[in-house]
């Protein structure tokens, strides 16, 4: 089975990635559906979706989890059982879960693409970034502050949030290991960390409280 990577971030936070290479058929042959989440993947009509699905079943598994542990609020935000913290992506043929047991976390897994660059003003002003040297390193960055923004809605689960603003993404250099981010929400401000990991065209980001 095609675990992409594994990573403990530390004592009570783990995230996994899946590289989804199986048929729908072998991914489900494992896999056994509650009633609600068998009808939710019915009603797709994508097959990379269904198998995205499927594949986060088996990230669960890794860790000893089965579909009948994880359930979402109405807001489509996910839990599981035991309170253990969750957040879940998917992008492509990459799927992942981060997990805690001691913090609120979230994640998200983004293609790099030019349409970012279009869309930019919707999530950032986006004069921030205008001293990138080359295109393709504004959109690295730019696909950055957006998994970050998109982490950190995750971990809200909260209509309303606004992309651009709500969340304050402080600048950072391409390379930084770590970088920081505030959610302004009712008068309360909550800030966090956040680290990205680009791999095959994707940028994958997960935030944790501070």
């Amino acid at each position: 089975m095609p675990l992409f990577k594994s990573l403990t971030i530390n004592s009570g936070t783990q995230l996994l990635l899946w590289k989804v290479t199986e048929s729908e058929s072998e991914l489900a042959a494992e896999v056994e559906l509650t009633p609600y989440c068998q009808a939710r993947m019915q009603g797709m009509k994508s097959e990379i979706h269904r198998r995205a699905f499927l594949s986060i079943r088996h990230l669960l598994a890794e860790r000893g989890y089965q579909d009948r542990d994880l359930y979402y609020n109405e807001q489509g935000k996910p839990f599981l059982k035991d309170k253990t913290r969750i957040s879940i992506t998917h992008s492509g043929p990459f799927t992942g879960i981060i997990l805690s047991t001691s913090e609120e976390v979230g994640i998200d897994i983004e293609q790099q693409r030019s349409k970012i660059i279009r869309i930019a003003h919707k999530f950032t002003p986006l004069q921030e970034y205008r001293t990138l040297a080359n295109t393709e390193a504004l959109i690295r960055k730019l696909t950055v502050v957006w998994g970050v923004k998109e982490s950190l809605y995750k971990i809200y689960g909260t209509p309303g949030l606004s992309f651009l603003n709500n969340i304050v993404v402080q600048d950072f250099d391409l390379g930084d290991e770590e970088l920081q981010a505030t959610v302004h929400y009712k008068g309360q401000k909550s800030a966090f960390r956040c680290t990205y990991e680009e791999f095959e065209g994707y940028t994958c980001v997960y935030a944790r409280q501070l």
